[in-house]
């Protein structure tokens, strides 16, 4: 016996209160039943396009709700599904058309702005956020979600002077551990380590379990001088994370000041296991070396960065007394005369520019 369109109203009926009430599975059943009878019903299309996306069933998500733009393109609902499935999906290419067509439709929709910003942003295009964003934020500036997404776009893009205060911001009035993560590592690459310290502290009081935290407090605290605190910063962010390439240098390079040679090497060891390539792991690694005895090898590596990095001043200031050590003392003199000449261009030149 063949269904009639009345059955089909009532698996639709269905679907949707099963949806409302979080039943996912059986509203995907429900509206595919009512689809078996009237496949042409958009709004059964999109209701399942709806809730195939909820039940994280992007791919599936994706074809009903194409198929249900196909009979209505109009429905900008279904194409904000659409971007939404893409996005969710982590396809950020084929979402941004979709958000674009969805913000055209509606310019004074805040939220689709929002969400075109925020997928600017995943595709690196932090500019073409911030010129959609920052005409809106007159009037808006307690929106919260809004200062959120400008400031990152703001920050990508290389305008950080101006969002990070927005950051900042955010941070305090919303008490979000990851604004105070992105505005202390701004902070952080820009030198900046008083207010770095700050943010970073803040963000570990709130989400102390946030991924590689406590390597960037620790960097901050050592920035300022303060071993005493990096230094239970870096042991925190080793307990979470053993092979953290940056805090097993700088703990390393602490040992290594503390003349404590057997805690230092395993932590350098380990940094140069990781980072072979990099050169302060090197330069530490040598400089252990030296203290313990092993001037040939220090001497070979020292020699080594600086024929790759000649105008960097630590590896000839190192090398000039292992040289003696190795009875080579012209090529100490050398090291010496070469320290000289790099330190009095470097005084010409002035500090570097932050």
């Amino acid at each position: 016996m063949q269904a009639s369109p009345t059955e089909a109203d009532e698996f639709l009926r269905k679907g949707i209160a099963a949806q409302q009430s979080g039943d996912l599975k059986n509203a995907i059943e429900d509206y595919r039943k009512a689809l078996a009878i009237r496949p042409e019903l958009a709004e059964v299309r999109a209701n399942l396009g709806a809730a195939l996306a909820a039940a994280g069933q992007f791919d599936a998500a994706i074809e009903e709700d194409t198929r249900a733009l196909a009979v209505a393109p109009d429905k900008t609902a279904v194409r904000m599904n659409l971007a939404l499935a893409y996005y969710k999906k982590g396809d950020f290419k084929r979402a941004r058309p979709e958000f674009a067509a969805v913000h055209a439709a509606k310019p004074l929709d805040l939220s689709a702005a929002m969400l075109l910003g925020y997928t600017d942003i995943k595709l690196e295009k932090g500019s073409e956020a911030v010129d959609l964003l920052l005409p809106l934020e007159r009037g808006r500036e307690s929106n919260m979600d809004l200062e959120y997404v400008l400031a990152t776009a703001m920050i990508q893009s290389g305008k950080e002077a101006e969002g990070l205060p927005r950051m900042e911001k955010v941070a305090r009035a919303t008490r979000a551990a990851d604004a105070y993560v992105i505005a202390g590592s701004t902070r952080l690459h820009r030198r900046e380590f008083h207010e770095a310290r700050a943010d970073l502290d803040a963000a570990v009081e709130l989400d102390p379990s946030i991924p590689g935290l406590y390597t960037m407090v620790g960097q901050a605290r050592d920035a300022l001088g303060d071993t005493d605190a990096a230094l239970p910063a870096f042991q925190a962010a080793l307990r979470s994370d053993p092979r953290d390439f940056t805090a097993n240098l700088y703990l390393g390079t602490m040992r290594l000041k503390q003349r404590d040679f057997d805690s230092a090497r395993p932590l350098l060891e380990l940094a140069l296991e990781l980072e072979p390539k990099m050169p302060q792991a090197r330069l530490q690694m040598a400089k252990l070396n030296a203290m313990t005895g092993k001037n040939a090898e220090a001497a070979a590596t020292l020699e080594d960065l600086e024929k790759a990095d000649p105008n960097w001043l630590d590896p000839h200031i190192e090398l000039a007394p292992i040289y003696y050590k190795l009875h080579r003392p012209e090529d100490g003199q050398r090291e010496r005369d070469i320290v000289q000449q790099i330190e009095a261009k470097q005084q010409k030149a002035g500090p570097p520019k932050q």
